[in-house]
């Protein structure tokens, strides 16, 4: 059952609110009443009437687009200033991309979330465990960024790796790595020996830095996921191409944390297993 609110407690929260930010702004009482269109002296009851009189609701709906907050703010019913639009643009935002794990501003999230788990689920093999030769092979026509800038940027992301106090999670289709192996699909034009040399570092680099870096690889074939990076409880940003939809209410970032937590638990090769399973594929 509802609760039903006195209108007493209403007119003293209106009048709480009302008298808090008109301190906050430095508006008057003559100001506010030329922009709601009212006498001063209504604006005057407004703040003075301790009966429990309420002003009709366009007084208040005019007072708080002046404003520019919420009227269930004003009211005192609501702890959120800002109107229902502006919540929404707050919790989402659009953030441009330019380059999976690399990209500048994708590290600099990674750098905010220092001392949070961090999940990944990248658009392919991660630029940061790609050999110098791979980096050179696939960035080499690339309009963005030039192959040096790639391996800079790919070296930074990996000192910072074994630096940091946070640890890193990665979930892969094995389709990927398959692919990578065989030299079919994205990987049809990548040399055999750059292939078996990739191998080997994937294999080192997750050997090394486990269990601070940490990947498994989920059988597409069985689940699916778009791009995404969950960075601990702050927020989450899903990858679109161009751009990253980005998401800092919690609600939204736990239910990505709960998406990428099921690729985890469903895996078909843990942590610990991928680096037994690269130097098998490379040796095959």
């Amino acid at each position: 059952m509802r609760e039903i609110i006195d209108k007493r407690d209403l007119a003293a929260g209106l009048r709480d609110r009302l008298s808090q930010i008109m301190a906050d702004s430095g508006e008057t009482q003559s100001g506010l009443a030329r922009a709601i269109g009212v006498d001063r002296s209504t604006v005057s009851q407004l703040l003075t009437d301790a009966g429990g009189r309420m002003p009709g609701a366009h007084l208040v709906a005019a007072a708080a687009r002046h404003f520019d907050v919420s009227a269930d703010w004003l009211l005192g019913l609501s702890e959120h200033q800002q109107m229902a639009s502006d919540l929404v643009d707050a919790s989402l935002q659009v953030t441009a991309a330019t380059r999976a794990l690399i990209d500048d501003q994708l590290f600099q999230w990674h750098q905010q979330a220092a001392g949070y788990k961090i999940r990944h689920v990248p658009t392919g093999l991660p630029d940061m465990l790609k050999t110098h030769q791979v980096l050179r092979w696939e960035y080499a026509n690339h309009r963005n960024r030039s192959t040096e800038q790639a391996i800079e940027a790919s070296e930074r992301r990996l000192d910072w790796m074994r630096q940091t106090s946070s640890d890193l999670e990665i979930a892969l289709p094995r389709q990927e790595i398959k692919l990578l192996a065989s030299g079919e699909g994205y990987y049809r034009d990548l040399p055999a020996d750059l292939r078996r040399a990739q191998l080997d570092h994937f294999a080192q680099v997750t050997d090394q830095l486990y269990p601070a870096l940490r990947v498994c690889l989920y059988d597409a074939r069985q689940l699916f996921s778009a791009p995404l990076t969950v960075f601990g409880p702050l927020m989450a940003a899903i990858y679109i191409g161009q751009n990253y939809l980005v998401f800092r209410d919690s609600e939204r970032v736990r239910i990505l944390t709960a998406h990428f937590d099921q690729l985890v638990r469903q895996a078909e090769t843990g942590a610990r297993e991928l680096p037994a399973l690269l130097r098998k594929l490379q040796n095959e």
